[in-house]
């Protein structure tokens, strides 16, 4: 499945990250943020806000896609999400979403929203690096976590002050993170052992969340009639990717998707 080879080429990422930067050093170097932040950005009140919110997402490729052609440079995507968007995505993994955490590193610069790294979070590490460049809210895949790390990469998320964003797929997955007590829920529409997209995920996943949660919709949101639908599916926040990168105006495409909340 794509999905363990995305793992097992993440562990190999990581083994040549820790040989530049240890995992002691850079548990220092998130330590020390920690202490030094006067005010840390809330990924979940971003998104709990009344209507509907977007997550705009900045990434380069997919598996599914392969590369993602944007018609306008970084410093004017960022500009336009600034106006029009709730919080920020940007992918960090490097071998399948051409992603690296510089790009995080410049968008950080370029924006006061709240910002998700979005990689497969396997390793203590990648907590601690997600501090220290600058992420408020990481994400947590079930699929890829047994029940006690993701317990305990939840409470080193909260430890270091940044949220978790649970990202589920089926019923199992979902009544894990209610296990959890999660604040944040991710339905993923994109099954990713075969990349395949069906909104009914987030239609029949969301019968089963509770009120107080803030729950996420993510992938296939392309139309407005996917936001149509995913709306009366009682989410509170759409994650998109592939729209917002490929049109040549995406603050006011979100814009206009956030009307019809």
């Amino acid at each position: 499945m794509i999905l363990d080879t995305i793992v097992q080429d993440k562990k190999i990422r990581l083994e040549q990250r820790k040989k530049k930067v240890s995992e002691a050093q850079m548990r220092n170097f998130a330590l020390e943020t920690t202490k030094k932040e006067k005010e840390n950005l809330s990924f979940y009140e971003a998104l709990a806000s009344p209507g509907i919110s977007i997550i705009g997402e900045f990434k380069k490729a997919s598996p599914s896609l392969g590369e993602i052609g944007s018609k306008i440079n970084l410093k004017e995507r960022i500009f336009e999400y600034n106006e029009a968007v709730d919080a920020i995505s940007c992918l960090t993994e490097e071998d399948h979403f051409n992603g690296n955490v510089e790009y995080f590193r410049e968008i950080r610069e370029m924006t006061k929203l709240p910002m998700l790294c979005k990689d497969f979070m396997i390793d203590e590490y990648q907590f601690y690096e997600a501090k220290v460049i600058g992420a408020d809210a990481v994400l947590l895949i079930a699929a890829i976590l047994d029940d006690v790390q993701m317990k305990d990469f939840y409470q080193l998320a909260a430890d270091l002050g940044m949220d978790a964003l649970v990202e589920t797929h089926e019923e199992r997955e979902l009544e894990r993170a209610l296990k959890l007590d999660a604040k944040i829920i991710g339905i993923n529409n994109r099954d990713l052992r075969d990349f395949t997209i069906r909104l009914d995920t987030s239609k029949r996943l969301s019968r089963m969340v509770p009120r107080g949660k803030v729950l996420v919709t993510e992938s296939g949101i392309v139309h407005d009639e996917d936001v149509e639908f995913l709306k009366n599916c009682k989410v509170d926040a759409f994650l998109i990717g592939r729209a917002l990168m490929e049109s040549e105006n995406p603050g006011k495409l979100a814009k206009s998707w956030k009307s019809l909340g």
